[in-house]
């Protein structure tokens, strides 16, 4: 199944699954959002209610309210390379905020205070069920889907001292979507390449099988510091090919158009403007 969360014709938000050209809108008085069908379990059971043309809804966020939105940084061997790091026995973990998300379709922005605005495609992970010191054999029981993601990164901020997060959380900067992909409907996740265009230019392609610490051991090492929730979203890393690591750098400008693509779980494609 494929389900989106949206604003329906009159502004409220809600939520619903992708039947070709439409959706059919699952939101209850009781189950209002995605994160709320994860959370009661009543995502499979949800009655049909009124469906809706795609181009008629207004697009938001896989889950637009996640608790906690963690990010892996350097969990592929080119793009730990091409930074000139050292490989860590650990995965680095940093977060982002949930006002800085915005939809497939969605103007991506620019901070004004960045002169280097850069892409990383990434596949998120959506958990689905109350997840705390879980075990890396069980992690994947604890999936509710896959989205593409873009950690949009102000890498000048990233810089400004050894944390990551101050470049990595603007509004408007992550883009998540546009739909999660419950994992029946993927044949062989490892296989899926997570590619990135640019102005049409492929800048990123690299298969998820290429992950340094693969999807479980994610899960079992984050899940050991937090308990995670229903909703809560974890980007499993970028692929080499960041525009920051070229020669010239490849920044993102507005006008520019950026696409992440992984395969059946789809395409996020949004265009960058400037802060206002």
């Amino acid at each position: 199944m494929r389900y989106v969360s949206f604003r329906r014709p009159d502004g409220n938000p809600s939520f619903g699954r992708v039947d070709g050209d439409t959706i059919v809108e699952l939101a209850t008085e009781a189950t209002s959002s995605l994160k709320a069908a994860l959370a009661d379990g009543s995502l499979s059971t949800l009655a049909d209610g009124p469906t809706y043309a795609a181009a008629d809804v207004v697009a938001l966020p896989v889950i637009p309210d996640p608790a906690k939105i963690l990010c892996v940084g350097l969990n592929y061997a080119e793009h730990v390379k091409e930074t000139g790091r050292e490989q860590k026995e650990h995965p680095a973990i940093f977060v982002r905020y949930a006002d800085s998300l915005i939809a497939h379709g969605q103007p991506m922005v620019k901070p004004a205070v960045t002169t280097r605005f850069d892409y990383e495609g990434e596949l998120a992970v959506v958990i689905g069920k109350p997840c705390h010191k879980v075990v890396a054999a069980d992690a994947w029981s604890y999936i509710a889907g896959y989205a593409p993601f873009n950690d949009g990164t102000a890498r000048d901020w990233q810089r400004h001292n050894i944390q990551f997060t101050p470049g990595k959380t603007f509004p408007g900067t992550g883009g998540f979507g546009p739909a999660l992909v419950t994992p029946d409907e993927i044949a062989d996740l490892s296989a899926l390449r997570v590619q990135t265009r640019l102005n049409g230019e492929l800048v990123q392609d690299q298969a998820i099988g290429d992950m340094i610490w693969d999807i479980p051991t994610v899960i079992e090492y984050v899940s050991a510091f937090t308990p995670l929730a229903p909703g809560d979203v974890i980007a499993t890393g970028t692929p080499g090919g960041v525009g920051d690591k070229r020669t010239p750098p490849l920044y993102m400008h507005a006008g520019d158009t950026v696409e992440i693509s992984i395969g059946a779980i789809g395409t996020l494609t949004n265009r960058i403007i400037d802060e206002q």
